[in-house]
């Protein structure tokens, strides 16, 4: 199962609680790399959670683990193409999964995600932990 991959925040949380198939997905993988803007959606959490102090040390110490890739004026050219696909086809997505799903695309990675909406762009490598 090598491969290099973008994590969404749901797959992320799932390895927070253990889950074993995320966990043994993450171990043969070559590459997993979390997104600046998945590391918001978790941090907001975090804010909202009852173990605030807890919960933002774990993800510090993930950031500094983590591989990163730039969201930048590429990422951002394919948001664009992304956002106004999906708006011609009528299937509006989160704004945060359009950005994800265009660093996905731009470098190359298969998102993995256990949201099915994802589907609904084009050239998005997918896999469900």
């Amino acid at each position: 199962m090598a491969g290099k991959y973008l994590l969404d925040t749901n797959i992320v949380i799932a390895s927070f609680a253990a889950d074993p198939g995320v966990l043994e997905h993450l171990r043969t993988a070559d590459t997993a790399i979390i997104p600046s803007i998945v590391f918001g959606e978790l941090y907001y959490g975090a804010q909202r959670s009852s173990r605030v102090q807890s919960n933002l040390g774990r993800l510090d110490e993930l950031a500094t683990q983590s591989p990163q890739v730039p969201c930048d004026l590429g990422t951002a050219q394919r948001y664009g193409i992304i956002k106004q696909s999906l708006r011609t086809r009528g299937r509006p997505l989160p704004e945060n999964d359009i950005w994800v799903a265009a660093i996905a695309i731009q470098h190359s990675l298969t998102l993995v995600t256990r949201d099915q909406h994802f589907s609904e762009i084009e050239g998005l490598r997918l896999e469900r932990w």
